[in-house]
């Protein structure tokens, strides 16, 4: 027999029904438009941390330039025949974009410069060093600030007007022996190399600057004893280089230099150690060590990337700003590390006997 509930019509309870899938079927898609919207989100939520993430490690990746060495001028009154860094061109920065760029240098976390050529004390006599010197000293206030020179052109009166700004002065002397100097190059007609050496260290004493010493080890010094007028000069630091090909520079068609005659073999290099190893100040770099363990910023304030045995430049940092542009200076820091390139560079923490 037929079911009817008493009091309703078939029409009625067809509509009821109806309406009863259609809540259940509403409850249904409602729940996994949820669960999708859900999921979604959590996936966007994952997506962005994931991006944040990669943001981040972007940003540990990113060089800080702790130490810069700035060759702002490329012209010497020396000819060195091992020179890696030529007179290609007679380019200096005025002193405002100068100052520019180390003040966006300072901002991405420089430390030290080292200042650089060339011959550095050329360009107006040595005033225009000075003057960038004392910025980043004293308007900058980094910790350290240093020099590498030659040593020719320095006069007393540049300590007494810029002395105090400067931390460490680095002079180049290969040899001891004035013949030795004349056949590489280090010299200037008939001045003495080595004693005008022996007076800039004085005056470092006098005018409290830390005084170091740069050296080449290359075919004509390689056999010299230096242990004696080292101990006697008493720099904070001996830095001794293996002569470096760079192409471009002091080797290949391009060159200004041709340096092959100056190249000594590794073996002949940590001989040459060897025989020093009572001097307690001398800082060792061979090429393996020195190719690409240096932040170099040309006269343009490009980096220079040396990983292909040349100097291929960046973009300028007043032109893309220090992030851009250090992505592209083939600095290697664990090398820069191993070799000591971090150490105490502040003469107040030198704690020096003047």
């Amino acid at each position: 027999s037929d079911f009817k509930m008493p009091g309703v019509s078939a029409g009625a309870l067809l509509e009821l029904c109806i309406n009863t899938i259609l809540s259940i079927f509403s409850g249904v898609f409602s729940k996994v438009f949820s669960w999708s919207k859900g999921a979604c989100g959590a996936t966007n939520s994952l997506l962005s941390d994931a991006n944040s993430q990669s943001e981040q490690s972007k940003d540990l990746d990113v060089t800080t330039p702790t130490s810069v060495n700035y060759h702002f001028t490329r012209k010497c009154n020396y000819k060195c025949g091992f020179c890696f860094h030529t007179a290609k061109t007679s380019f200096v920065l005025p002193l405002e974009e100068a100052k520019k760029g180390l003040r966006l240098l300072k901002e991405a976390g420089m430390e030290k410069i080292n200042f650089s050529g060339g011959e550095p004390f050329l360009h107006e006599r040595g005033d225009f060093l000075g003057k960038m010197v004392q910025y980043c000293k004293a308007e900058l206030q980094l910790p350290s600030v240093s020099i590498v020179s030659n040593g020719s052109m320095i006069k007393e009166k540049w300590f007494q007007k810029y002395g105090d700004f400067l931390d460490i002065l680095a002079i180049s002397c290969d040899s001891f022996d004035e013949e030795t100097n004349q056949m590489i190059g280090r010299c200037q007609g008939s001045k003495s190399h080595i004693e005008n050496l022996f007076k800039i260290r004085s005056w470092c004493q006098q005018y409290k600057v830390a005084f170091k010493i740069n050296s080449v080890i290359n075919t004509f010094n390689v056999h010299e004893d230096m242990t004696e007028q080292i101990n006697q000069l008493n720099p904070v630091r001996w830095k001794v280089f293996q002569c470096l090909l760079i192409d471009g520079e002091n080797a290949g068609e391009e060159a200004l230099r041709e340096a092959e005659r100056f190249v000594i073999t590794d073996q002949q290099f940590q001989d040459f150690l060897d025989h020093h190893s009572a001097v307690s100040c001398l800082v060792p770099e061979s090429n393996e060590k020195m190719r690409n363990s240096y932040l170099i910023l040309d006269e343009y304030m490009r980096f220079l990337d040396c990983r292909e045995g040349r100097k291929d430049p960046s973009k300028s940092i007043l032109d893309v700003g220090v992030k851009d542009a250090i992505s592209f200076s083939g600095f290697d820091e664990k090398m820069f590390l191993k070799r000591g390139g971090k150490y105490v560079w502040s003469k107040a923490d030198m704690k020096l006997d003047w």
